[in-house]
């Protein structure tokens, strides 16, 4: 039969490609030939090998599933000119001052004054599951979830060791990396610099996009070309920030939010941090992140050992938008140990817009009491609750006094705490929750605090002290500092009605008495994090640092969600939390509604429009005065306190697929798929009035092409139907929105 050839070779392609196919499938999360290593995810592997020549490491593979052993050895032509091979391969653990002038993730002044390293890949090991840090966040999982490879590495001219360890987590595609140096010698070392991550992509064209900004303006995308160069960003404010987040995409030039390939990396740390993506001479491309080398310069005495804090790298073959959903779903499960990480929230009232400082335990029940009648299940009461000798009736004082003012609370605090939890909610059987504000990192010096321990106050010798918002701030380094802080708040959650802590810092660092305070002070407040968050488990901790000043995943380790922003501009907050979400689960974003005009911007728009927005975040809440609402849109209130509790369990524990970006759309859009699959919410914005002209159509993603869909209660659609014809919606004006819900239709057998 003349087709047969043909047929045959279709047969034995197809056959081929189905064996390719189940060898990947079936790929073990680690496996080691010899010198090489590839850890393998469900659609990723990322390879390297020991040269035979340096034993140094040689990056090989970071991308989509690759199942071939052995070493793959780039083709290189005749090597002339000052960079020589070491400045050409790519490398996983680059040390300076051997010939490598590309930006190094390690670099150590030894014990001889000099700052050369040549560390030699010695032996490995492979650990079921994850070890966690000792004393910093990381991601977590047991042996089905994550596999462990630690590469031993040893220099020895100078007897240093340098442990490599990389954990996989093959259903999320994710490579976690950190490093542990440990001085094996007699002198003492400095750690001048050390990256958790580096690596080294192959010969070609990539943008980066990362998050910038500021203070109430936080998560802006930025997507820019890299070129030849160093080009990067970082934090030297103590802190994560609000001018820089500690994540960074690099993606192709014809990546969008739904096709293309992706790598995302990101920080667990809430420190100083640095980024840095070179392009060098020979077309690679590497990238390395990790503490901030200007804060760090850490002196290693005789058997001490320094640990980064770790990195995750995740790769994604669907765009911007898989990249987002796999650190959205990782860190859920494995990053937040909170057992609120994938629960509903309680919509809460928080005092601080709505009354600021002006308040006495009247004034204060009253709120309270309207919150409960409006439907809100919890109270946050927010600044100017305590101090004694110094009160706090303004942002001036009372600062580390952590006792209640008894001019406001005159029969103290618990007892006014149980009058708040006795109030019903409206149309519940629920009584009303209590929250309460902190600042336990700060210090005023118009306190007793102060005035007892002025040295434990972050300064640098004889400098002056720099008073930002009137506060100094507390050396968590300090054993005793942390102890205080641990104490302080055990009095009250111990002894008060309380089921929620606003954790707020409102400052950078200013002069530090030494480099690594920095990473010392984060070490001390890990501590401090760990132990009260495990002694009240039943507390439910928001992590604030006016606003998103400290939005990383170091935090979130221990609060499961963060204030996004202090910019509670519903315009301002769709940009700022659809940026926020490229890397941290919209779960975790704090989202309220407050009073027109905004405080930030004088904007006015309208509660619905408001709110829709808000409910795109985890904890959905408000910040205004429920006595200033105008009668119209309080008579809203019911519906939407029963929306927000409807669509919030889809958004915390389900996946965002972002459909229209508000930077490039009038109608920008996000989808949010439930967990299984068997519910959706859609929500649909327009920015400004469509005028004499047709309505956009709206293409879904993300759902089951051969699931039928019921819209709203209403007409069903096919999964096909909806992502390739789309929705359509008719706007009315400036500021309109849509809330659209999806149910799936059970397939007839």
């Amino acid at each position: 039969m003349v087709g047969t050839p043909c047929l045959r070779r279709l047969v034995a392609a197809l056959a081929l490609a189905a064996v390719a196919a189940a060898s990947i499938g079936a790929a073990s999360p680690i496996s080691v030939s010899g010198k090489s290593f590839a850890l393998n995810g469900d659609n990723v592997s990322y390879r390297f090998h020991v040269d035979d020549d340096s034993d140094d490491l040689v990056g090989d593979h970071f991308g989509g599933p690759a199942t071939e052993d052995g070493v793959f050895r780039p083709i290189m032509g005749p090597i002339h000119g000052w960079v020589g091979l070491i400045g050409r391969q790519r490398r996983e653990f680059p040390d300076l001052g051997r010939g490598d002038f590309r930006t190094p993730a390690v670099h150590i002044r030894q014990s001889a004054g000099h700052t050369v390293s040549e560390f030699r890949y010695k032996s490995h090991n492979i650990v079921e599951g994850k070890p966690a840090l000792h004393g910093l966040p990381s991601t977590f999982g047991d042996a089905g979830d994550v596999s462990t490879l630690v590469v031993h590495m040893y220099d020895d001219y100078s007897s240093v060791a340098a442990d490599l360890t990389y954990s996989i987590f093959p259903k999320y595609d994710a490579i976690v990396r950190s490093v542990n140096v440990t001085n094996m010698g007699n002198g003492n070392i400095t750690i001048e610099k050390l990256a958790s991550f580096s690596v080294d992509l192959p010969y070609g064209e990539f943008d980066m996009l990362e998050l910038r900004g500021d203070w109430a303006r936080e998560g802006k995308r930025l997507r820019r070309k890299v070129d030849y160069g160093v080009q990067g960003f970082g934090s030297t404010t103590g802190y994560s920030s609000h001018l820089h987040n500690p994540f960074f995409s690099l993606i192709a030039p014809s990546t969008t939010e739904s096709q293309g390939e992706a790598w995302g990396f990101s920080l667990v740390y809430t420190g100083s941090f640095s980024v840095e993506v070179e392009k060098g001479s020979q077309g690679l491309t590497r990238a390395a992140l990790g503490v901030n080398p200007y804060q760090l310069s850490w002196p290693l005495g005789p058997g001490e050992t320094f640990t980064t804090p770790e990195a995750v790298a995740v790769f994604s073959n669907t765009g911007v938008g898989g990249m987002s959903r796999r650190f959205h779903s990782l860190y859920r499960k494995h990053l937040i140990k909170s057992k609120f990480a994938t629960q509903a929230h309680p919509v809460l009232l928080n005092s601080w817009e709505g009354l600021g400082f002006d308040y006495d335990d009247a004034t204060i029940l009253r709120l309270a009491r309207e919150s409960a009648e409006l439907g809100v299940k919890l109270f946050v009461l927010d600044d100017g609750w305590f101090g004694v000798k110094h009160p706090r009736v303004a942002d001036n004082a009372g600062l580390g006094d952590w006792q209640a003012n008894p001019e406001r609370f005159p029969q103290g605090l618990p007892d006014f705490v149980s009058n708040v939890t006795g109030l019903m909610v409206a149309d519940s059987s629920d009584r009303l929750k209590f929250g309460l504000w902190f600042e336990p990192e700060m210090v005023s010096p118009n306190s007793s605090l102060y005035r007892e321990h002025p040295d434990w106050a972050i300064h640098a010798g004889s400098y002056p002290r720099t008073l930002t918002r009137n506060q100094l701030v507390l050396n968590v380094a300090l054993a005793e500092v942390q102890d205080f802080i641990i104490e302080s708040l055990s009095g009250i959650l111990g002894n008060t009605s309380i089921s929620y802590v606003k954790w707020d810092s409102n400052r950078g660092i200013h002069e530090a008495p030494y480099p690594g305070l920095d990473y010392a002070y984060m070490l001390g407040l890990y501590r401090v994090f760990e132990t009260l968050s495990t002694r009240f488990p039943n507390v439910l901790w928001e992590g604030c640092a006016s606003g998103g000043g400290r939005f990383d995943p170091g935090v979130l380790q221990y609060f499961p969600h963060i204030w996004t922003s202090d910019d509670t501009d519903a315009v301002e907050r769709i940009a700022i939390q659809f940026g926020t979400s490229l890397v941290y689960p919209p779960s975790a974003m704090g989202a309220h509604v407050s009073a027109v005009p905004n405080g930030q911007t004088r904007r006015a728009t309208p509660i619905a429009f408001r709110a829709h927005v808000a409910m795109m975040g985890g904890s959905f809440g408000f910040e205004l005065n429920p006595a200033e609402i105008p009668d119209d849109d309080k008579a809203q209130m019911p519906g939407i306190i029963a929306l927000a509790e409807k669509v919030n369990p889809i958004v915390v524990e389900g996946d965002m697929w972002r459909l229209n970006l508000p930077e490039e759309s009038n109608w920008p859009a996000a989808l949010f798929i439930s967990e299984d699959g068997s519910q959706a919410v859609l929500f649909h914005f327009q920015i400004r009035a469509n005028i004499n002209d047709a309505w956009p159509v709206l293409r879904l993603q993300g759902l089951d092409a051969s699931a039928t869909y019921k819209i709203d209660g209403n007409q069903t659609f096919s999964g096909a139907t909806l992502m390739n014809i789309g929705l359509q919606h008719w706007f009315n004006g400036d500021y309109d929105s849509r809330v659209v819900f999806l149910e799936r239709q059970d397939r007839e057998g």
